[in-house]
Order: structure tokens, then sequence, then C-alpha cells
């Protein structure tokens, strides 16, 4: 139970970290779903499959890029940010070249 609530810290970690990479892996996964089942549509215009792949597509990235804009506004609510990016810029432990 530990190991598997470590792994899905860390993969909640590298999610908020890397918030624009998982939109649009997010949304390329979606088109790529959307063109599948549209393919299997027999009745429809393939003009119009592409449509629709693309209207599903674009509602998942809206969704995610809402979801990536509450997880920010969190963060910054809680102080987590702030904490990242005050380790991120701490050069106490890394020698100065002068």
């Amino acid at each position: 139970m530990a190991d598997a609530k470590n792994k899905l810290e860390s993969v909640r970690e590298w999610i908020i970290e890397h918030k624009l990479r998982t939109v649009g892996c997010l949304w390329l996964s979606g088109l790529a779903g959307s063109i599948a089942y549209n393919w299997s549509q027999p009745n429809m215009k393939t003009s119009v499959k592409i449509i629709h792949a693309r209207l599903h597509a674009q509602a998942l990235t809206l969704a995610a890029l809402a979801g990536a804009a509450g997880i920010e506004y969190y963060d910054h609510k809680s102080g987590a940010k702030a904490e990242r990016v005050a380790n991120f810029l701490n050069t106490e432990g890394h020698a100065r070249k002068d």
C-alpha cells in the first residue's frame, strides 16, 4: 500500500512539474482515440469524422487546461509552489565560481 502511494505521489509531482506536456499528451491521445472511434462509424463522411475528432480533443484539452489552472491555483494558495521555487533557487549546496 505504501509503495503504491509513493508511486502515485511521484506521478502527481511529475504532472505538477510538467503541466503543459501533460495537456499536450492528453490532447494527442484524445485525438487519436476519437479518430479511432469515429473510424468505426460506417455512415459518416471522412471530413465529418475528422471534425468530430478535433472537437472531442479540443473539449478534452479545455478540461485539462481548467484542471491545470485549478492545480496551479491550489499550489499558489497552499504555498507549495513557493516551496518548490525556493528549493530550485537554493544555491547553498553549490560551489560558486568567482
